[in-house]
């Protein structure tokens, strides 16, 4: 067993992170007490932690926030992407900033402590994060206890106990249950969100996992936004009498997904409505195109991502998040791969040829992150409009 963080003599631990291998991180414990296991990923975005902790896709994961200083601008009831969050938990490199913001409303602490979020302050972020770089994204148990008393054998074996979340589908975790409409559209100062009551179109939302600002985005762009369960069939979608349909962002194993949501989304191909896909969506677009996706052994998380639009050479900075990728090989003649990481070479992009049906691995309604891609919800309304234009 390996102890990463040796405690000072009279130091009282009271949070602990043990990794499936047996390594122990011990600090200070922040949030709710208990503990809880999940993959153990990082973030590099310097902004945004309570949208990042609310981001559906976040579900099976402890997050491991590379910036250190977290919880300087409070929380609040706007910033949130969901209502409840999936995220198992989080780890910080220094004890939570107190809030220093005017739209604060509480505590980032007692916020934790609200949504029964588990999360560790006060370990070597950067060794942890070096460590999932090097090694991939471990299995892990982060615990928090005021009296500082582990049982780490057990929670070992919990860890290695986790069956991960390669063939997980998580996505019938964060969905909706029931559809129903939004409306809400983008924020600014002093007026809150907009209200989007005169659309110009009517797109259906495929809930896998949807942060609400994605909603938003589409609200804004001009559209009436209906949202179905991520288990909507063909009929389900299409008795809306859609313009559009969106397929959204979510967590998991695409391919676990993919055993209910492919037919669905082949179904919809042959229609012929527009389609746009984020992230888990454009994922599952792929894999309806008979394409494959493999696990990531780092994945892609923070607000500084390089992409590469090949048909204009324009690089944008996108915020990702994401653990498996389409394996672009495997793609049909017809689908073209629009844009790659420079990180990494990985797909990021394609469009089927012949058709108003595009997506992208990336998340362009930022949240938190720059908004250099902001473009493709435009985007995806003039595919929309050229359609009606056209019947």
């Amino acid at each position: 067993m390996t102890l990463a963080t040796p405690p000072s003599d009279n130091a009282v631990h009271t949070g602990v992170l043990v990794l499936a291998d047996g390594t122990v991180f011990r600090g200070r414990g922040i949030g709710a007490v208990g503990d809880s296991v999940g993959e153990v990923c990082f973030n590099t975005s310097m902004t945004g932690y309570q949208e990042i902790l609310t981001d559906p896709s976040y579900a099976g994961q402890i997050i491991t926030f590379t910036f250190p200083h977290i919880g300087n601008t409070g929380a609040n009831t706007e910033d949130i992407e969901t209502i409840t969050p999936a995220a198992r938990g989080l780890i910080l490199r220094a004890d939570i900033t107190d809030p220093s913001n005017w739209r604060a409303t509480r505590h980032l602490d007692d916020w934790l402590k609200s949504y029964g979020l588990i999360g560790l302050a006060g370990i070597d972020t950067r060794r942890l994060t070096r460590r999932i770089r090097d090694l991939g994204a471990p299995n892990g148990v982060v615990a928090h206890a005021p009296d500082g008393k582990f049982d780490i054998e057990a929670l070992v074996a919990k860890a290695k106990g986790w069956p991960g979340l390669e063939g997980m589908d998580l996505a019938k975790d964060v969905s909706c249950r029931q559809t129903y409409d939004w409306t809400e559209g983008g924020w600014s100062i002093g007026g809150g969100y907009a209200t989007q009551d005169k659309p110009q179109y009517h797109v259906v939302a495929i809930d896998y996992g949807a942060k609400r600002n994605i909603l938003r985005c589409l609200a804004a762009a001009g559209c009436k936004v209906t949202v179905v369960p991520s288990t909507a069939t063909v009929d389900d979608v299409m008795r809306h009498q859609p313009d559009g349909v969106f397929l959204s962002n979510g967590p998991g194993d695409p391919a676990a997904t993919g055993e209910y949501a492919v037919p669905t989304i082949k179904g919809l191909l042959d229609t012929g409505v527009p389609m746009f896909g984020i992230c888990l969506g454009h994922q599952m677009l792929s894999l309806a195109l008979g394409a494959k996706t493999t696990k990531m052994p780092l994945g892609h998380r923070g607000a500084n991502h390089p992409v590469k639009d090949l048909a204009s050479g324009r690089v944008e900075i996108t915020s990702q998040n994401h653990g498996f990728v389409v394996v672009p090989e495997t793609l049909p003649a017809d689908a073209e791969v629009t844009h790659v990481s420079l990180f990494d070479g990985t797909n990021e992009g394609i469009r089927l040829k012949g058709k108003p049906v595009f997506s992208v691995q990336y998340h362009p309604e930022a949240s938190p992150g720059p908004q250099d891609s902001h473009y493709l919800f435009d985007r995806f309304v003039e595919l929309i409009a050229q359609k009606k234009t056209a019947a």
